[in-house]
This record gives C-alpha cells, sequence and structure tokens, in this order.
C-alpha cells in the first residue's frame, strides 16, 4: 500500500512532467530546412555550404552509418521578449541512450564559424533578437555501436564498408523558440527539491519541509496560467531551497569536464568533430554563465582543434587566460599506463606540456587520467620528473573484487617518489550534479575525518557536450542547501592546494595501482602491441643514430620528422586504441600509421648510419642495446668479434625412422625437444640443473575458452582456467638449421581453425633458447597461451614496467594477490628463488601469468605463461584474425640484469653495414654493477643541438656509475623531463665523479655542444 508521501510524489510528478515542463518554451515556429548529404568523409563548411540541399520537414530520415548531413536553418528573426530569449532547437532523431554515443552534430553561423555542439541534452543554441535565422548543422550519423541489448554482441557498425547505408535516424524537429524564463527557473527550483527528496531521510523534518512545499507547489500554480503564477511558485519553494547547508556538509569541488575518447567506439576522425562539437559548446556556455570552470586534458586534442577550427583554438585561448578554461593532465593524450614503454611515457609528457606551454602560455600540475586501465608504479616518477604535483583518477572504483582503501592518498612509486592523488568518491568522471550523486560522494569518501571535501567531474563525455546550463543550475541550487552537500564550481586544482594544506599525514599506497578488472587488454589487437613496441625502439634507434651523426658530422637532425612519428605512436597509445578495445576503423588506422612510422623511421636509422659508416668494405655493426654484445661496444658499431663457447650440437634421437627428440647442447646448457616439439627437459650444465620438472614439458601452447561475462575485448575473467586444451600434437619437429654457432629446429602443428610454425633456438654462448612462433589465428572466443614450467621455488615474479620492474605474488593468499591473476609485464618477466632465477623475454607481449604448483611429490613448480592472442567478438568481430609473429627467449640460470639485457636484445636487433671504420658512442656508462641503463639519446627539444641522454637504475638498488661523454662538451646539467635545470642556478654536474641513482632512479642529463 502506497504511503501518504508516495501519493505525494506522485502527484507532484506528474504536475511536473504534464503541466510545468510544457511551459518552458512560449511558443514555437517552424524553421525551413534544407539537407546535402557529403558523400564519403566529412567536408569542411565551405565545401558543404556551396552546395545546394532538397528541402525536408520534420519526417526525414537521414543518417546511414557514419555519414555526414548538412541541414540549413532559415527562418524569420525572432521578436524582443521580456519574459524570455529565443533559440533554435533541433532534434536529430537523438535516442535515449547515453549523449555521444549516436548521432550528433555542430551548429554553424552562415559565414562559417562553429558555435555549439548539438546533442541530446543539449539540443539549443541561442539566437538574437531582430536578427533571421540563418543557421547550418552538420549532422554526423554515427551509428549506436553500444548501448543496444543485448550488450557485447559482434557488430558490424565498426567498419563503414560493413556498416550498411540505411538511414538511422529521423529528423523530428527545427523550430525557433521562445524561453519563458520564469517558468524555468521554476522548473530547475521544483527539479532540485525533488532531487534532493531522493536522498533525504524520509522521517526527518527537511524531508517533511520539502515535500509539504512541493505539495502547495501544485496548488499554488495554475496549470491553465503556468507563466502568470510561476513566481509565485518560486516564492513558494524559497524558503526551503535558501535553508542553509549543515555546518559539516561534504564540500564538492564541481569541476566543468568532458571525458572524449580519442578513438573507441569511433574512429579518430570523428573524435576531431566530437571535441570540436563538445569545445565550442562549452566556450559558449561560458559566454552565458560566468560561473563555469572547464578543466580539459589531452593536447593531441587541442592540437586538433588549432589545425582544423582556428577559430574555436582561439575562443578557447581568451578562456584559458581568463583563468575559466584549466588545461589538465599534460600528456599528449589520456594514455594507457600499463603498456606504454619508459620513454613513451616521458614523452606523453614532454610533447603534452609543451603544446600546453607553447601553445596556451600555461604549464599544468597534474596527471588526469580518470579512466586508464590501471597505473603504472613508475608513473609517479615520471609524473613529478615533468613538474606535476597531483594526480586524478577514477577507474580502480571499477575493481571486482577489492575497494581501494582511500580517495585521497600520497600514491609511492617503484623509486619512492610520491604524489599527491585523489580518486573522486563520486566514482564518476561524467556526473550531472544530481544529489544522488553528490550524497554518494558525501558517504563514500574514505578522508571524510581529515578532508570532507572532494572532486566531482561533472558534464557528458564522448561527445555527449559537457557541461550543461541544467547541470549549472542544478550547482547554484546546491551552493549551499540542508541535507546535501556544498556545491562550488571550481578547478580541480583549487581542490589540490586545499588538500595540500588540510590532510596532516596522508595515507600511502605503495607500487602499481593495479585494475581488478579488463585485464584482457593486455593482449586484445595484437598487432597494435607490436606496432607500439616496434615503434618505440625504432624511435630510439632513429633518435640514437641521428644525434651520433649530428655530432659526428653535422647531419641535419629531422626534429619535425621524428616528433610527428612519436606523435603517431603518443596517439595510438590512448587507453582505447592500445588496449585493443575499440572498433575495427580504429585498428586499420593504427596499423597504417605504425607503419608510416616505421617508414620514416627506417628512412632516418638508413641514412644516419649510411652517413657514420661511411665509405669502406668493413662489415659494421651498430648496437642501439645499451649493453655490449659480440664485441660490439653499446649505442656504437665496430665488427663484431662473434660469441665465444664451445659449439652447438645436435642429437636426433629417432625411433622408426621418425625423430623421436632432438637434444641441442653448447656447453651452458642442454635442451630436449621431444617428437611433440615440446621441451621437456632445459638443463642448466653449469649449475647442473634441471629446469622443466619431472612430467612436465615447456614450449607448451594451451589454448583455453575466453567468454567474459561482460566487456569482451576487455575482460579475461578468472574462470577462464576452468577449461582448457594443451596444444601437444605436431605435425612435424625437424632441425632446419645447423652450424657450429646456431641450431633451429622448427615444429608445426594445427589447431582447429589455426596453424602455428615455431623455431627454436641455441646459439654458441648462449644460455637462452630462442622461440619465434608464427601463428596463423583464426579461432573466435579463444585464448592462446605459451607455457614454460619450471623447476624453481618463486614466491613471487618481476615484471618489468617503465624504467624498472613491479614484483606480484604467485600466490594467492589475500584477494588482493588472488585478483592479479593476470598481470602485465613489458619485455621480461623474472621468478627466482635464493641464489636462482630464470627470465622469459619477450618482443610484443604485454599479458602474462605467473603460477605456483606443487607436484604429486612435493616439488614447486613455478610456471610463467605469455598471452598471445585473444579472438573477442566486441566491439571488433574480427579481432586479431590472421598470421601474427611473437619472440620468446628462455634464459636459465639469469639474474635481473641478465633480465634486462634480453629484454633490450629481443626488440633491439643489430643492423650491419659496410663501412670504413667504427662508431664510438657518444656517451658510455662505467657501473660496474651493470645496474645504470641509458634508454635514450637525443638531441635537445629546443634545437640548441644539446645532447639530451636519459637513463636509470634497472635492479631495483643504489648503483654509482660514470657517465663519459664521447664528444665535446662545454659542460652538462641536470634536467626534469622537459630539459629543463633541476637546480634553479642551472648549477653544471662534475662529470669525473660517479653519479649516485637510487632504486629505480630516472636521471636526464643534458649536454651543452
Amino acid at each position: 500500500m502506497p504511503t501518504a508521501a508516495d501519493l505525494t510524489l506522485m502527484r507532484v510528478d506528474r504536475f511536473l512532467l504534464e503541466r510545468l515542463a510544457p511551459h518552458r518554451e512560449a511558443g514555437a515556429v517552424p524553421l525551413e530546412v534544407t539537407a546535402w548529404e557529403a558523400p564519403g568523409e566529412p567536408v569542411p563548411f565551405a565545401e558543404a555550404a556551396a552546395h545546394e540541399g532538397v528541402r525536408v520537414a520534420p519526417g526525414h530520415a537521414w543518417g546511414a552509418p557514419w555519414s555526414t548531413t548538412w541541414l540549413h536553418l532559415t527562418g524569420p528573426a525572432p521578436a524582443a521578449s521580456e519574459s524570455g530569449a529565443a533559440q533554435v532547437v533541433v532534434d536529430l532523431g537523438f535516442t535515449d541512450v547515453n549523449p555521444g554515443f549516436q548521432a550528433e552534430g555542430q551548429f554553424w553561423s552562415a559565414d562559417g564559424r562553429p558555435l555549439k555542439g548539438l546533442n541530446p541534452r543539449n539540443r539549443a543554441i541561442a539566437w538574437p533578437a531582430g536578427e533571421p535565422v540563418d543557421l547550418w548543422v552538420e549532422a554526423a550519423g554515427n551509428p549506436t555501436v553500444m548501448g543496444h541489448q543485448p550488450e557485447f554482441q559482434p557488430t558490424t557498425l565498426g567498419e563503414r564498408a560493413t556498416a550498411g547505408t540505411d538511414p538511422l535516424y529521423v529528423l523530428r524537429r527545427a523550430d525557433l523558440v521562445t524561453v519563458d524564463a520564469g517558468v524555468e527557473e521554476l522548473w530547475h527550483d521544483a527539479q532540485a527539491l525533488r532531487d534532493l527528496l531522493r536522498v533525504l531521510p524520509d522521517d526527518g523534518a527537511r524531508y517533511a519541509r520539502v515535500l509539504r512545499a512541493l505539495d502547495r507547489l501544485v496548488a499554488v500554480v495554475d496549470p491553465d496560467d503556468v507563466p502568470g503564477t510561476a513566481a509565485e511558485g518560486r516564492k513558494l519553494l524559497a524558503p526551503v531551497l535558501e535553508a542553509p547547508a549543515n555546518a559539516s556538509a561534504h564540500q564538492a569541488y564541481a569541476v566543468g569536464h568532458a571525458h572524449i575518447d580519442s578513438a573507441w567506439l569511433w574512429p579518430v576522425r570523428e573524435t576531431v568533430r566530437k571535441a570540436a562539437r563538445t569545445f565550442s559548446s562549452v566556450v559558449t556556455l561560458m559566454d552565458e554563465d560566468p560561473d563555469l570552470v572547464f578543466a580539459c586534458s589531452s593536447a593531441q586534442q587541442y592540437a586538433w582543434i588549432k589545425e582544423s577550427y582556428p577559430d574555436l583554438f582561439e575562443r578557447i585561448k581568451a578562456k584559458v587566460a581568463e583563468g575559466r578554461w584549466v588545461p589538465v593532465g599534460g600528456m599528449w593524450v589520456e594514455s594507457d599506463t600499463n603498456m606504454p614503454g619508459g620513454e613513451a611515457m616521458v614523452r606523453q609528457f614532454l610533447t603534452g606540456k609543451s603544446f600546453f606551454q607553447d601553445e596556451l602560455g600555461v604549464e599544468t600540475r597534474d596527471v588526469w587520467l580518470p579512466d586508464s586501465f590501471g597505473y603504472s608504479g613508475a608513473l609517479p616518477q615520471i609524473a613529478k620528473l615533468a613538474g606535476n604535483r597531483w594526480m586524478l583518477t577514477q577507474k580502480l572504483s571499477w575493481n571486482e573484487t577489492n575497494a581501494m582503501p582511500h580517495h585521497t592518498f600520497l600514491w609511492e612509486g617503484i623509486d619512492g617518489t610520491r604524489l599527491l592523488t585523489h580518486f573522486p568518491p563520486v566514482d564518476s568522471y561524467n556526473a550531472e550534479l544530481a544529489a544522488r550523486e553528490l550524497d554518494h560522494a558525501a558517504r563514500n569518501n574514505r578522508e571524510k575525518g581529515e578532508l570532507d571535501a572532494s572532486i566531482v567531474p561533472f558534464g557528458y563525455g564522448d561527445g555527449g557536450g559537457g557541461p550543461t546550463a541544467e547541470m549549472l543550475a542544478r550547482a547554484r541550487r546546491y551552493a549551499s542547501t540542508e541535507g546535501v552537500a556544498e556545491v562550488r564550481v571550481a578547478s580541480p586544482y583549487d581542490f589540490f592546494e586545499a588538500a595540500e594544506a588540510e590532510l596532516g599525514r596522508p595515507a600511502v599506497w605503495s607500487g602499481e595501482m593495479y585494475l581488478e578488472f579488463h585485464r584482457g587488454t593486455y593482449t586484445s589487437q595484437a598487432r597494435t602491441k607490436q606496432g607500439n613496441r616496434r615503434s618505440e625502439h625504432l624511435l630510439r634507434e632513429a633518435e640514437l643514430w641521428a644525434a651520433t651523426a649530428a655530432v659526428r658530422h653535422g647531419v641535419a637532425y629531422p626534429h619535425e620528422a621524428l616528433d610527428q612519428a612519436w606523435k603517431t605512436v603518443l596517439l595510438n597509445q590512448f587507453h582505447d586504441i592500445l588496449p585493443g578495445s575499440s572498433i575495427a576503423w580504429v585498428y586499420r588506422d593504427a596499423e597504417a600509421g605504425y607503419a608510416e612510422v616505421a617508414e620514416v623511421a627506417e628512412g632516418v636509422i638508413g641514412a644516419s648510419l649510411a652517413a657514420l659508416a661511411g665509405s669502406g668494405d668493413t662489415p659494421l655493426v651498430f648496437n642501439a642495446t645499451p649493453h655490449a654484445r659480440d664485441g660490439v661496444p653499446a649505442l656504437g658499431a665496430a665488427p663484431a668479434s662473434g660469441s665465444e663457447g664451445d659449439d652447438v650440437t645436435v642429437a636426433i634421437e629417432e625411433t622408426a625412422g621418425a625423430v623421436a627428440g632432438l637434444l641441442l647442447a653448447n656447453g651452458l646448457v642442454a635442451v630436449h625437444v621431444d617428437a611433440r616439439g615440446l621441451v621437456d627437459s632445459v638443463r642448466d650444465l653449469r649449475a647442473d640443473r634441471e629446469l622443466v620438472p619431472a612430467g612436465l614439458a615447456g614450449n607448451l601452447l594451451q589454448l583455453h575458452r575466453d567468454t567474459p561475462r561482460q566487456w569482451d575485448a576487455w575482460d579475461i575473467d578468472v574462470e577462464y582456467l576452468d577449461e582448457r586444451t594443451d596444444l601437444v600434437e605436431a605435425l612435424g619437429v625437424e632441425v632446419v638449421a645447423s652450424s657450429a654457432d646456431e641450431v633451429v629446429v622448427e615444429v608445426r602443428r594445427a589447431f582447429g581453425a589455426s596453424t602455428v610454425r615455431q623455431r627454436l633456438a641455441l646459439a654458441r654462448g648462449s644460455a637462452a633458447l630462442s622461440v619465434e612462433t608464427v601463428v596463423d589465428w583464426h579461432e573466435r572466443q579463444k585464448l592462446l597461451k605459451l607455457a614454460f614450467p619450471l623447476a624453481v621455488h618463486a614466491d613471487r615474479s618481476a615484471s618489468e614496467t617503465q624504467f624498472g620492474h613491479v614484483f606480484r605474488p604467485t600466490h594467492a593468499n589475500t584477494p588482493w594477490d588472488a585478483a592479479k591473476f593476470e598481470i602485465c609485464a613489458h619485455r621480461w618477466v623474472h621468478v627466482a628463488e635464493p641464489g636462482y632465477g630464470v627470465a622469459v623475454a619477450n618482443s610484443a607481449t604485454y599479458g602474462h601469468d605467473v603460477q605456483r604448483t606443487v607436484t604429486d611429490d612435493g616439488a614447486t613448480v613455478t610456471t610463467v605463461r605469455e598471452s598471445l592472442l585473444r579472438a573477442p567478438l566486441f566491439p571488433d568481430p574480427d579481432a586479431d584474425q590472421g598470421e601474427h609473429r611473437f619472440l620468446t627467449v628462455l634464459h636459465v640460470g639469469a639474474d635481473l640484469g641478465d633480465a634486462v639485457r634480453d629484454g633490450y636484445a629481443a626488440n633491439l636487433a643489430p643492423r650491419v653495414v659496410q663501412g670504413a671504420a667504427p662508431v664510438e658512442p657518444l656517451v658510455t656508462v662505467d657501473d660496474p654493477a651493470g645496474a645504470v641503463i641509458v634508454e635514450s639519446v637525443k638531441l635537445a627539444e629546443d634545437r640548441s643541438g644539446d645532447v639530451v641522454v636519459r637513463l636509470y637504475e634497472s635492479l631495483g638498488g643504489h648503483a654509482r656509475a660514470t657517465v663519459t661523454p664521447g664528444f665535446e662538451t662545454s659542460g652538462a646539467t641536470r634536467t626534469d623531463l622537459l630539459e629543463r635545470p633541476l637546480e634553479e642556478d642551472g648549477t653544471e654536474l662534475d662529470l669525473s665523479e660517479p653519479l649516485a641513482l637510487r632504486p629505480f632512479e630516472i636521471v636526464t642529463l643534458r649536454f651543452t655542444r
């Protein structure tokens, strides 16, 4: 039985919807509309305006998937009115799914200026009295890729060629409307109070007073004369709205925001337009409402606006100068932080912050990553060295298993750097400033005893248009109202400065912030991941050799070409591109981008090596790794001396004329490959130790069912472990190359609709088995792993991350441990017991799992598995179909230094060029422990010709190293990541003294030429 309050609310709700809402408009006049559909891709305004459209009316079907239709709206001039202003209102046929995931539009002036976006929650643009309507709408027929039921089903909408040509939308409205200001304000008053009732205790006095006021409103406002009685209604509600907030009310720093994924369920080309639509809406709203403060990240999106919408960019610059538009984040894009390499993470900040400084005259002070899928433990140091003080994220509220214990705290990175970090307890970065959101933030805040304040980012994202006038109206009414948090529209920096002042002893979270969700993103879309890894290393080589050629021979350094190549790589590290969670179109673009990067980098490398090698017929080996190999110095070139050690031998075992097994040996290690192509023995001859547990085998490909409960391309659920097929049948096992320097065994397999060809190689002087795996992959909803069970008693694994490594448990003692059943590693994983370890390095793999089990006889087995391929059906139903190549290196008896060396070697093959004489490295590092690694050598960004060298401590201990430049220099200074002196007075380093580094410390040195 409904209560009396229920009955009252039913009456109030119907009154608001049916009596009050329709009178927000005082009148409407239909506009004349013509439509022209652009063929193919979007066209500029001038081209569209030159075409004569056809006359259309409401009911017109338009918008084939990914098409663009230009609407020209004309009509009479609105008369001046004391009751309210005029607006042009357009409904493109918007649906009930989230704004930003369907049709969108851009209002253009008749002279070609972008005025404002057109979105499902923001359908109007103000129009001045006395001016005839002459307005254009660039309508984007973006399909709803996600939001239909059932979710996560295969879709053809992710590519224009497969999306179809039938119209998706119907034009519903194009009117010139007069808004009744009095009714509009009453509507916002009543909505704020009705919303407040959703969070107030229904047995409290405040609830009763608000309910009574709304009940009386129904009686006071005459449904036959709503405009005439609206003022009386506002007067009635004023006392309950003006009741001040409690002294202990939560302080909500409401920050205007519009999280725009740089690609996801739409291609990059559409993100450019999404940014323009949202940004134009924001600056227009700022012109109309002085209260709005807007925080906006991603230098890439600003760069797009500068290039394609220069008038809009100038409007943004003006708002930045006012301090109301706040550039945040300082990165080129809101990137993934799990998979980008160390130097790439540096470049995210170097490139992003440089853009903000050069183009907008501001230096951002924070990391702004609300939606990335977990956070590397290296990030605090990288962020601090880039000049940042704070970080904001929200994504860990999505954890499936454990809740983060803090909302405002110090995040300590792997090197000890601490960064003040905030998780908005509102658990959203697309808030609407609804009472329920503010109430959740207040109740959820874990620091409320010391800092009862938080950031509430508000605004529709992904092309939904950002903050709205309705949200700001709600903010004003909740600025100080009893029963809800106090709302202050502000810059996020206002919050962080207050937090620094108020938090006496903040809690500390140490190490990575692992997202207990979306673990499949380490593996999905393998070509993009391989493209990222390869591009990072190609650009390392290009910069190294170009800098060396510039210093040694005066060759012009290709600043522009390298800058553009880096920007392509940085864009594709966006947190829905590199993780593999976007539509097919995005990956077609990404792969083309990586091909362009490779072409540019290889061109730079080729020209540089030619200049460095000179004319001659001596085979010179150019070694871009930070370690000497085969007699060639790190970062230099020389004739190779060859590997020392015993000859490699192979013994072939036969049964009835068929290969029963192969034994490869080189005096350091003996590897047995059985008739199945599996490695059933790896014996370390130096330690006289067997590494493969009895009855088990390595090089084992394992196929799992991969049907996550949701978010196909994103997720691997722990239940995948329940079903597994070991691929043990071989079509052939044979020796395909044999010499004293190397033996190569080829294994061929077939399973399902796929085939595999592996080449197992053992080389002279190496305790490592190299496995090249080529998969022609045609499975669906399967996960392919490569397993190496090891007779090592390891409590934890070490996985490379940016500028270091992170340890993770191999057991599942706690829910936090158990949740890490799939982990991310860069170029290597290392497992060890006291005194002995094994490294598994790779050329293109990020997803791994490391499990510890016990055999029947009590022996411990630590199994390292690489996740090679997945085959999710959503959002790209053809994800990863086709051929892929992976390189895996199993190094027995390896310490952490060996793992680091293997990782670089697996990703930076030597280059042989005929030349005249060896090339000395630009910089050498004398470090007896081998811990200090040169990560990059380049010329300075300011084009001064100075040489910049970035190095780091790689083993997790204190180190001392002497750094010596191989060229004339007038001095060296230690800089931040933006290549600015760390010491205010620019104090130069004494290079004769060893440089001291703490564990995992990053050091950037600038050598003046």
